[in-house]
């Protein structure tokens, strides 16, 4: 092998700034889940991940932009998923039924801890209005995503929409986070299973107000 490929095989500038980012991004997530987001400091990210406090804030300005980075991370996580779903069921009320049983489901400690932070951090951001727009941004990312599903699931149904799909996606969006939390606190009253019948209720109910027969599936 030559010197010169040597030299272009070796990592850029780029790439381990890159690098660096991804493996600190890697640790806050653990940590923020695990212990939350005002019990997590930035000296224990570092930490973490084998750096520095210095590379920290060479990337994020505070804890508030890397738990949003982080938050902005797992959406772009969750989106191939939501559109996979999507595109692989017999309609899209399957595919939206499914996306709420795959997520609902999940019952290790991971998406419980993250359930309880993403509450936390949503506490935080109503004290403090400067972040409200990009953590609504985030948000609504995968919402947008999952109203072009509930357009579709209205077309090939019948369903009449009382509200535009954006604003009925936030509705049911959070309806199925409440029940997430309640579940946390009331694991015998609500489950898993409920949480999707509760989703097949309000999708059925749309279907019968608009005078169709709601399609069963197996």
């Amino acid at each position: 092998m030559s010197e010169r490929t040597a030299v272009r095989q070796a990592p850029t500038r780029a790439e381990r700034q890159a690098r660096t980012r991804e493996e600190l991004l890697a640790a806050a997530e653990r940590l923020f889940v695990s212990r939350g987001f005002h019990a997590t400091t930035l000296d224990a990210v570092a930490d973490a991940a084998g750096y520095t406090k210095g590379a920290v804030y060479s990337n994020w300005s505070g804890k508030e932009d890397l738990f949003l980075a982080v938050y902005e991370r797992r959406v772009d996580r969750f989106l191939p998923q939501v559109r996979r779903t999507l595109a692989a069921a017999p309609t899209a009320g399957d595919g939206l039924v499914a996306l709420v049983a795959a997520h609902r489901s999940q019952q290790d400690q991971e998406a419980d801890h993250w359930l309880a932070v993403f509450l936390e951090f949503w506490t935080h951001v109503l004290r403090h209005p400067e972040h409200r727009a990009r953590f609504a941004a985030a948000h609504l990312r995968y919402v947008d995503e999952l109203a072009v599903g509930v357009e579709r699931w209205a077309a090939e149904s019948g369903a009449a929409l009382p509200f535009d799909a954006r604003r009925l996606t936030v509705a049911v969006s959070i309806m199925t986070t409440g029940l997430g939390l309640e579940r946390l606190t009331q694991p015998d009253l609500i489950d898993a299973p409920f949480v999707v019948d509760v989703q097949r209720f309000v999708m059925d109910s749309l279907i019968t107000h608009s005078g169709g027969t709601p399609r069963r599936t197996p």
